[in-house]
């Protein structure tokens, strides 16, 4: 699939955030600067606007590693693993251990071996116009048959 510009993305991450509940996690993978946090900061900023509450910043937590943000019932984790090299540095960061329910959105992944239930996966790629980006979906649970028709 084809993102061919900011608004489509911003309609992609709605179109997930209509879905999205206290027990998914969202992988987004691709090379920097091609819309991971844009997608996350539309994805939160969307389900703020549907709790009515004030928008925040939301960052690449790239330096930090997490951001939290609580949306009312939502809690969201918002991790960036771009700096970590090794799968004993992300079992360390507990991403799984707590049990607290609570969405997760995890750029750079590819470390993770864990077998989740409910995981979209979103790899973003640059295209020949810099305006647009490939996309591709896999979902895995409830996401498994996750369509989005044309954006």
């Amino acid at each position: 699939m084809i993102i061919k510009s900011l608004e489509k993305l911003n309609l992609l991450a709605h179109r997930i955030g209509e879905k999205t509940s206290n027990t998914d996690c969202i992988f987004l993978s691709g090379e920097i600067g091609v819309g991971k946090t844009t997608f996350t900061r539309n994805l939160i900023h969307f389900l703020q606007k549907r709790e009515k509450i004030k928008l925040t910043d939301v960052l690449s937590p790239t330096f930090n590693l997490l951001y939290e943000y609580k949306i009312n019932n939502l809690k969201i984790m918002h991790y960036d693993l771009y700096r970590l090299k090794t799968v004993k540095e992300v079992k360390d960061l507990g991403i799984f251990n707590d049990l607290e329910k609570n969405i997760k959105i995890i750029e750079w992944p590819e470390l993770i071996k864990n077998n989740i239930k409910n995981k979209i996966e979103l790899k973003f790629a640059h295209s020949i116009n810099e305006d647009e980006r490939n996309l591709e979906i896999i979902g895995h649970g409830k996401w498994e048959n996750f369509k989005i028709n044309e954006l």
